[in-house]
Order: C-alpha cells, then structure tokens, then sequence
C-alpha cells in the first residue's frame, strides 16, 4: 500500500533540488506569536526580499506591566541581530531580548535562552522620551542606565501590533548592541514589528568626576 509523504519529507525533497538545480527557491520559517518563552506555529515561505529567519524571546515592562513573549518569522538578513538587547526608558519602562538569526528553512523551530534581566543601575544615563503617535520626543526626562546598557539611544518610525501600526518616538538607554539597528530598518521585538527611520545610538556621557 502506498502512503504519501508528510510536509516536511516534501520540504526537505524541494530544498534538495533547489540546492542540486542552483534554483535560488524561497526560504521557509516558522512563524508565530505569543505569551511566554516560546511559541509554535506553521511553516510559511518567506516573501521576496526576506532571506532570514528569526526567534526573539523578549521581557518587557509598560508602566510596571510585565511580559514575556516569544516572535517567530523571516526577515532580511541585513536587519537581523543574533544575540541581547536591553534599553531602559524608566524604572517601570524597560525592554530586554534575546535573538537568533539564521538562514536554513525552519531553522528558528525550538525555543532561545530567556535574556537575563540585570536592573542594576551603573551609574550611567540618558535623555530618555516616550511618545507614542508622534515623530519626535524631547529627552527632557533621565533614564538611569542599568546593566550592561552603555549607550544613549533615539528611535523613531512607526510600530505594529496586530493591524494596529502607528507612529512613535523613544529615547533612552540601551546596550551597544543596539547600535545595530539602522534606520530604514524592519526590527520585531517579541511583542511588536518597528519600520525605523531614524535610529540614532551613541555612547552614553560619562557623569562629572567619573574616570573614562
């Protein structure tokens, strides 16, 4: 009796001859969204210009509200940072991730580490905004950088979540690794997918009397 093959027995025989015909044949991912430190979802052909797939397990507080999530889809590689992400807005205002990229199809199934969280302050801090549907922000207000946060961050564009996409505009403290993030750039954190058009990132000043 003949048994017909599964969809990845039939994934794993379409790379195969992409690979051997030189076909360049779209990539795959997992895709998914939700609560907690991983999720699970359908494979999906990623579009036209998107080369990567990406897992983001994020913590994040609003207000003293916290959450934790998980993202899974493709993405263009160009914009894809593998590893931790922290930039603090307030004491109550604060985002932490953990990211991985890659490039095979379904290569972002399982599950990432949860980011560690370090809320210890270090002396550093920023001019620091939120301003959800505007463009700019004045920094008026300090963030007290906290952990390996090091330098001063701006952030501006528009951000989605479900088929709400809005403008907005942060300022605050973040780890250099955010110095990454480009303008004209397309970022998923574990809750949210941001289209930057501006992304500035310097080094954090140096408080009176502290040594370089």
């Amino acid at each position: 009796m003949r048994t017909s093959a599964g969809p990845r027995a039939f994934l794993l025989t379409f790379t195969l001859l992409c690979t051997l015909l030189g076909l360049g044949c779209p990539l795959s991912c997992e895709v998914c969204k939700g609560p907690g430190p991983t999720c699970n979802g359908k494979m999906k052909t990623c579009e036209d210009g998107k080369d990567a797939c990406v897992v983001v397990v994020g913590e994040s507080s609003t207000k003293g509200r916290q959450s934790v999530n998980t993202y899974k889809a493709c993405m263009k590689f160009k914009d894809c940072y593998s590893g931790f992400v922290s930039t603090t807005v307030g004491p109550k205002d604060y985002m932490v991730s953990n990211a991985y990229c890659c490039q095979s199809d379904g290569c972002n199934q399982g599950s990432i580490p949860s980011p560690q969280n370090n809320r210890t302050e270090n002396g550093l801090q920023c001019p620091a905004c939120i301003a959800p549907f505007q463009e700019t922000c004045p920094g008026t207000q300090a963030a007290r950088c906290v952990g390996q946060e090091t330098h001063c961050i701006y952030f501006a564009g528009n951000v989605q979540a479900g088929i709400i996409n809005t403008k907005f505009a942060t300022r605050g403290c973040a780890t250099e690794s955010a110095c990454y993030t480009k303008a004209e750039s397309e970022v998923p954190s574990a809750s949210y997918l941001y289209f930057l058009h501006r992304a500035d990132c310097l080094p954090a000043p140096q408080p009176p009397g502290r040594a370089e």
